[in-house]
């Protein structure tokens, strides 16, 4: 097939809409559903960031992708018992679906109605997670016969699943048009391997087999996340990203915030919240978002939380706040280019961040290792720009 019908463009107003090849055959198949315009942005893209992943750490990846950039991210690493219940995956889990619910579960606010990305051939154990979550589609190179069916009962009948060519290879040269005109430029085919990590500046440099591991999801995944873009990691998956904001230091306390939220999310106060039995995971996923966040309020000092709990929990005070996620530590921070003040460092410290890999090449790049020397940090000098757009 060489091109495809699509419904409308980004909007129901931009008709006519397709997506076409000049030469050749579309790389993927749709196996059921229709693709709209941004869910075959999102599938590849995210198809491309799974892949890479996969190839950089030798594990299946996955990733949750929503308006052109990622929520989540991860690479198929076992999960603990907490993180077992705040993801809602009681059952034993594949080790792909290890990754897709680490990609999911690290910001489901942002995952909602998300589109999901595979590495390797989707299997019955994924599918039966994906099954139970609001999802738009999935792009993986395979699917299993009972995965397939479970995927084609979904939404009616209507959810899009897309086989993609893992043997395709896009052309050196890309192009993109805007207000009628035609931009062209080298395909951003970098590869981002352990050898990024070998220039260190900082007085510790002791980076772990974990943090590299981190550091590299954490680069990959900006490498598909629209800029400036700084994206936390611990465990294997991605905890927290920052997307699209013009300050840098904003897009760190954006994804920092996301960290902590993600950490606040296995505390006691919040595991042993007393929802009503049958609430939906949407529901319980925004009262969990306002109850940890600053409008607590909204839902403690009405009645609205009688809506999702059985009795009215106690209020999760700053303090208390701020001594859980004191237990944050080990986190790794990717940036899409350089610091350019040291200011972004001390958001990073809050949450729990040891190791970082930045582009250099700043001003105050003096100001920045300083920053990381004085709270023993290790910090990795990239010499390499991930903007995307």
């Amino acid at each position: 097939m060489k091109e495809i019908e699509l419904k409308y463009g980004c909007n129901p107003n931009q008709k006519p809409a397709k997506v076409f090849v000049t030469s050749g055959e579309l790389p993927f198949e749709v196996l059921n559903g229709r693709p709209g315009y941004i869910n075959l942005l999102d599938a590849l893209n995210g198809w491309q960031l799974v892949r890479e992943l996969k190839e950089a750490t030798g594990l299946p990846a996955a990733a949750s992708f929503k308006h052109v950039s990622p929520a989540g991210a991860a690479v198929g690493l076992p999960l603990d018992d907490v993180l077992k219940k705040i993801y809602f995956a009681e059952e034993e889990l594949s080790p792909q679906a290890a990754a897709y619910v680490r990609a999911r579960g690290a910001d489901r606010m942002s995952s909602y109605g998300d589109f999901a990305a595979l590495s390797d051939i989707c299997d019955e154990s994924t599918a039966k997670y994906l099954k139970h979550e609001v999802s738009d589609g999935i792009i993986a190179p395979g699917y299993t016969p009972e995965a397939l069916e479970i995927l084609k009962a979904k939404r009616k009948g209507t959810y899009l699943v897309l086989k993609i060519n893992p043997d395709f290879n896009p052309p050196e040269l890309e192009h993109k048009e805007l207000f009628g005109v035609t931009f062209e430029q080298r395909r951003n085919n970098l590869k981002i391997t352990e050898d990024c990590l070998k220039e260190i500046p900082t007085a510790n440099k002791n980076l772990t087999d974990d943090a590299k591991r981190d550091l590299l999801i954490a680069l990959i995944t900006l490498k598909y996340t629209q800029s400036n873009s700084v994206c936390y990691v611990k465990g294997g998956q991605a905890i927290g990203i920052g997307a699209g904001q013009q300050s840098r230091v904003h897009c760190t306390r954006l994804a920092g915030q996301k960290a902590d939220n993600w950490f606040l999310r296995q505390s006691p106060q919040v595991l042993n919240l007393p929802f009503k039995p049958g609430i939906k995971r949407p529901d319980r996923d925004n009262a969990i978002d306002v109850y940890i966040g600053a409008e607590s309020g909204d839902l403690l000092d009405g009645d609205a939380w009688q809506r999702v709990f059985t009795e009215k929990p106690k209020k999760f005070t700053d303090e208390e706040k701020s001594d859980w996620l004191k237990n944050l530590t080990g986190v790794s921070l990717g940036s899409d280019a350089f610091f350019p003040f040291g200011d972004n460092i001390e958001r990073a410290k809050k949450s729990g961040v040891k190791f970082i890999a930045q582009s250099g090449g700043s001003i105050r790049d003096d100001n920045v290792i300083e920053t990381c020397d004085k709270y023993d940090m290790v910090m990795a000098v990239t010499g390499i720009r991930l903007f995307h757009h």
